[in-house]
Formats: structure tokens, sequence, C-alpha cells
């Protein structure tokens, strides 16, 4: 009886686990169903990932593979076809060069979910990035359904190769050991110490299944290549495990050599493998460039077609990658062939013309790893359909991109990665260069340098949005007041700004404002086509009509002269060498250097455009009718003038210091100094009469002055490009 109660006991406790069993997996399944109810709606974080594992043959694992001039992923088990749209992301933020890294995991997660908003699939960086992105990166990933695939490149130093025309030896050394940190990062397992530019910590994200492809090296340099060939003239070719040479130049030998390298060290250390490529540009192709008027453009080829996989690698294969623009270099503006050739839109096209010829002469498949457009008030190079390297408003740049993606992709290439995620404010352009403080460049936003804004994201705060409206001059107080016009201004990391509150703002060539600075004591011009200013003048600004309105420079203090004219002699020089002259000049800038085409027997002169010029439009980014190129607006009911001036086009050097350009005929090197601020005032003229003096007197001239800054402020901004690149991607599958 004992025995039989002890049963029963014995049975009701397994009865009542059974219960809790069942009510806990109930529970549980009712989690999961929410979850999946979440994970499905477009708004919710992804809890759910596509399975990226990998196959595994011949002892090597890789999910990602070329296959018939395609680009496959295994997802889910399943190998997919995908066409690369993507972004390159740099190094660099406001404040920092690159070599700082100082890109914060906040960044990066941020930024990759915009990027992944944009249905991008591909990112691509240089270099390696601190432990941040890659952890990032993972997280990413690994919350939501579509991954964002990345193509790791291995940075070359450029200097001892420039230096020793060579890529033995040192470099060879430091590149290898590159291959081989970035092999142990990529599977989180690097301990990098840290050294000057260069990113370290502990990287123990592992990211390896995502990374889809290998793009080593950097734009080479026409005369090292040219100089390695002909040093290692005779060079054996190359016949590795994974990779082999034939009829291959020297230099083409040590890319497979280096290729073979990383390859090897990755299948040993992980067993794992991926795509190779290396990075190529327009100016070491494999074509001939018989329109080219520089020899260096193109005295160096580099060829992916006489590299071959071998062995394992063949299973994952091989891609060539190319960075592409449609204004440089310059045979691409002037090869008939080039600009006759019809596109898929039935219209003359020579980029799609360019690709054509790249994609016939590869045996490999073609990546487009960079391409872009920049919005910026600076220009560069033009190209003969409009796009331009330059003066492009953030809606062209996005309608330009989408353009060159399709001509990318019409003519058969793996896909493209655009130029760039990010603005760049380290960046420099070779007509602005001379300009500007090289050690301080991070620190402000120069608006006339188009290589700083290739980004789809801004970082400029636009503190005065110049759209006709005073709310963004809230609490500031007028530094000039009188019945007729009062005058204010401000400042940020990009611009001046000013603004006229008058009583009569329809301004004409007949009637109006003419404002005159002073940023540097003792020079400058006390008249302006005879009207008599109130100090000595460096620059005047008028707002007239149409393109009328402009800013001009004292003639002594002509940067574009003193180059261009007396320095180098390029242009017929049209500056002065004395003093309060009254003579002002118009600012410009050098757009192309004399060419000759020998093939055309043709010289083309010194080209140059004046970037001193004042737009008139919209520079709200929030506004319909926005404009980005906006130098000022009217606001005729309100009686309202908004301007912006880039500070390079006064001769700021660095404004987070407030240096300028100093004296430059003062001594044989130019020399900047920190001026004390901007001393302004204005004349309104009217029928060719001064009807109004801003001051009255001399003696009452105001300067504006503001505090300096070691860390810039910014706000981050996607730019209207942005969204016309995000329309055509979600098309894209």
């Amino acid at each position: 009886m004992a025995l039989l109660k002890k049963k029963l006991i014995l049975l009701g406790l397994l009865l009542l686990i059974s219960v809790s069993l069942v009510i806990y997996l109930m529970n549980n399944k009712s989690v999961s169903e929410s979850d999946d109810v979440n994970m499905n709606s477009p708004n919710s974080k992804q809890i759910a990932e596509t399975s990226v594992e990998p196959v595994y043959e011949q002892g090597v694992a890789y999910n990602a593979r070329i296959l018939t001039d395609k680009f496959e992923v295994l997802q889910n088990g399943e190998w997919q076809k995908m066409t690369i749209k993507g972004v390159n992301i740099g190094m660099a933020k406001p404040g920092l060069f690159p070599g700082e890294a100082g890109i914060t995991k906040k960044d990066y997660s941020g930024w990759l979910k915009s990027i992944g908003e944009m249905h991008a699939n591909a990112i691509r960086i240089y270099t390696i990035h601190p432990p941040a992105f890659y952890e990032a990166l993972l997280e990413y990933n690994e919350s939501h359904e579509q991954p964002i695939y990345l193509f790791h490149g291995v940075w070359l130093e450029e200097e001892p190769v420039i230096e020793q025309l060579d890529v033995y030896g040192e470099p060879t050394e430091k590149f290898q050991k590159e291959l081989k940190d970035i092999v142990d990062i990529l599977h989180g397992n690097a301990e990098i110490e840290h050294q000057p530019g260069h990113a370290s910590g502990s990287y123990t994200a592992n990211v390896a299944p995502y990374v889809i492809g290998w793009m080593i090296g950097i734009e080479w340099y026409p005369q090292a290549v040219h100089s390695v060939n002909e040093k290692y003239k005779g060079k054996p070719q190359f016949d590795g495990r994974y990779f082999a040479t034939k009829d291959a130049a020297p230099f083409e030998i040590w890319l497979a050599e280096q290729m073979e390298y990383a390859a090897k060290y990755e299948k040993e250390q992980y067993s794992w493998m991926r795509p190779f490529s290396f990075t190529n540009w327009v100016t070491t192709d494999l074509l001939d460039h018989p329109y080219e008027p520089s020899e260096e453009e193109d005295m160096a080829s580099v060829n992916p077609n006489v590299i071959y996989e071998k062995n394992e690698l063949q299973q994952v294969g091989q891609f060539a990658n190319y960075h592409v623009y449609p204004y440089y270099p310059d045979f691409m503006n002037f090869t008939p062939e080039y600009l006759q050739y019809i596109d898929h839109r039935g219209k003359p096209n020579n980029y799609a013309a360019y690709l054509n010829d790249l994609k016939k002469a590869h045996r490999l498949p073609i990546l487009i790893s960079e391409f872009g457009i920049p919005a910026s008030r600076g220009l560069t190079h033009k190209n003969p359909f409009g796009w331009n390297q330059g003066f492009v408003t953030e809606r062209q740049q996005g309608e330009y991109l989408v353009s060159l993606y399709e001509d990318i992709l019409h003519e058969g290439m793996l896909g493209g990665l655009v130029f760039s995620w990010q603005d760049e404010w380290f960046k420099r352009t070779w007509n602005t260069m001379d300009l500007d403080n090289p050690d301080q460049r991070p620190f402000w936003s120069n608006a006339q340098t188009n290589e700083q804004q290739f980004g789809l994201l801004s970082f400029d705060t636009l503190k005065i949005k110049v759209d006709g409206d005073t709310s963004d001059w809230s609490g500031k107080k007028p530094m000039y007041e009188t019945e007729q016009l009062n005058m204010y201004m401000d400042s940020d990391e990009r611009y001046l700004y000013l603004r006229l509150d008058a009583k009569n703002v329809e301004f004409s060539n007949d009637y109006y404002p003419l404002i005159h600075f002073s940023t540097v004591k003792n020079q400058g011009n006390s008249s302006y086509k005879g009207y008599p200013l109130l100090n000595e003048a460096d620059f005047v600004l008028t707002i007239k009509d149409g393109e009328n309105s402009r800013i001009e420079v004292d003639a002594y203090y002509d940067l574009f002269q003193k180059l261009y004219g007396e320095r180098l002699g390029q242009v017929p020089f049209e500056g002065v060498t004395q003093k309060n002259s009254g003579q002002f000049n118009p600012i410009e800038y050098a757009l192309n250097k004399q060419l000759t085409i020998p093939i055309l027997d043709e010289t083309y002169p010194f080209e140059k455009y004046e970037t001193g010029k004042l737009r008139k439009g919209n520079g709200n980014p929030e506004s319909p009718d926005y404009d980005s190129l906006a130098d000022y607006e009217v606001n005729e009911d309100e009686g309202v003038v908004e301007i912006r001036i880039p500070w390079l086009l006064l001769n700021f050097t660095d404004p987070s210091r407030r240096e300028v350009w100093a004296d430059l005929y003062a001594n044989e090197e130019m020399t900047r100094e920190i001026t004390e601020g901007i001393e302004v005032g204005l004349l309104l003229i009217e029928n060719n009469e001064v009807k109004l003096s801003i001051p009255a007197n001399k003696s009452d001239l105001k300067s504006y002055t503001w505090e300096g800054w070691t860390l810039p402020e910014y706000k981050e901004r996607l730019k209207e490009s942005y969204y016309i690149l995000q329309e055509k991607f979600s098309n894209i599958q």
C-alpha cells in the first residue's frame, strides 16, 4: 500500500512537470511568433539574419565567388547573383586627419543604418579601420535580414614608393604585414599596436563571412610602375600555389606575389578564401590613349589579364576593379570615338564609351570601385556632357550618379561603388591646394575645394540657411543700424554670412549695395570705380541683376594673378605690385593648364573661370526649391537679403584661427598672418551716385570677429543626392 502511494506521488510530480513544460514551450512559441511579426515590420529591428554559412570544398571555406561574369554570394544555403551597389567609406570626419582613426562606433553604426536604408548591398574601405568599424558592421549584419557586404582594401604607403620609384624592399615588407594584419582582423583575431597614422586596438569581431572581395593596393603612381618594369626587366614569371602570371611585366608579377601571400596566409591560418582583385585606375589601365595630352597619364599599364588563379582559388575567382570618373584624364574629353559613342539611351556619352572599351579589353569581369561627382561650389575639370568635377548641385550630383551607374550596368560591369559616403574636409584639389593651410584643412569646410564634397553625407552646420527667412538670426543684433538699412553678420565653419534689411531690396545694375571688406591692415584700395570707400578694402561685394552679382579682389591681393601671372607666367599679369591702385579684379581660378594633343596637332590654351560670381537661390536644404550652390537670396516682401561667402573667397587660409594671406608682395615667399577681424562698410549706389554710406564716418567703422575653434561644430545631413540614389538602388536586385 505504501509502495502504491509512492508511485502515485511520483506520477503526479511527473504530470506537473510535463504540464509546466508545455506551458513554457507555448509561451516561448508565442514570443517567437511575435518576433517573426516584428521582423517583417519595415520599421523594426530585424532579429533574424540571413544565413551566410560558407561552403567547404577542398578544405576551403568560402561564401562569395565570381561565376560567369557575375558576383554570387551564398545566402541560406543557396548561391544568389548579386549586382554590386554601394559606397566607399573613408577614414575622415571633421576635426581629424584620416590617420587619427577617430570615427566612433556610434558614427559607424549610424552610417551603416543609412547605407542599408539606401538599399546598398556593399561597402569598400581602403585600409584598416579602428575596431569600432568591424564591431558595428558585425552588429548591423547580425540584426538585419539583408547584410551589407565588405570589400576590404590594403593600403600601400605612397611616399616610399614615389621616393624610391620601387615597390620591393621596405614597401613590400610593410605591405605584407598589412595583408597579414587584415586577414587576422577579418577573423576577429588581431591585436594591432599603436602606430602614428594607423588604426590600432583589439580586433575581436569576426566579419569574415561578410567580406566578399579583396581590393589590394592604391591608384598606382605611373612613374613607379614604369620604373619597376625597367629595373626588374627579365624577371621570371610567377608560379605560386594560388596565382600564376603569363607574359606579365615585373610590376604585375609583384602584384601576383602579394595576392599569393594573402591567399596563402588566410588558407593556412583560417581555411578561408574570397575573390581577389587589385586596385587600378584609368591612368594605369591596359588601354592606349592616343588623345591624352599628358605623357604621364599614359606612360604605364597594369594589366589584370596576365594574372591567373590556380587550385583552390579557382573556386572563388578573380575580378578587375577600376576607379573611373567621367571628366579625367583629359583624353576622356578629346577622343572623337568617345564623344560620338551612342549609349543605351541613344545619346552621345564619353563615359559609357570608355567603359565599353575597358570591358572589351578584359578577360576578367570588372567592378567600378569608384565613380563620383562632387556637389561643390569649386570647379576643377569639365565634361562635355555636364558631368563636371565641381559646380554641381546636390540634386545634379544624385541625377548624374544615377546616370553613371546605369552606364556601368549597361556596359556589362559587376556594379559600382560610389565615391564617397561622407564628405572629407582634409582633402585638397590642385587648383586650391596652394591657397589654404594644409595643416588645418580638417578644421573647416572649404566650399571651394571640390575634393572635400564627393560625399552623400554632409557635415556642414549651415548656421544661416540663406533663404530670406530671418528666424535663424534670432538673438543677433545688427552690426550697423540706420533708418534705411540694417546690416548683420555671422559665421560658421563653412561661410561668412551677411544680412541686409532695407526698405527697398529690388536691386539692379543701377541700384545696388556695395559692401567692402578689409582683412589685412595697411593695404587695400580706398576707392572702387571712382566711389570713395570708408576703409582700405581688400574685397568688394555687389548684388545686382542676374549674372552681375560678384565679389572682387584688390588687384594687389589677387592670388590668381600672383600665382599664375607674376610667379608662373601662365597668364598675362593683370595684378598690380603697388598698393592702393584703385583696381579690383574678378576672383578667378585655374581650370586647365595649356594642353597639347600631338595626334590632333592642336594646343588648347590655359583655361580659367570666374569663381567670384554670386548665384541667387534658396540655400535651405529643407526647401523644395533648394539650390546648394546658392550664394544669396532676396526676400522682397520682407525687405531682406541674405548672403554667404566661402572663406577662401576672402583669402582665409584657416578661419578656425582667423588666418589669412598676408601682404603678397612684401616678401619673396608668401606668408600668412592672423587677422583681428573683418572690417566692413557699405555704400548704397543709385544711378551712379552714393545714396547712403554705412557708417557715415570712417571713425565709426566696425569689424566682425569670432572666437576661433580647435574642434569644429558640425551636423550630419544626408544630401539630396542620397535620396535620388536610394530610389535607383531600390530598383536594382
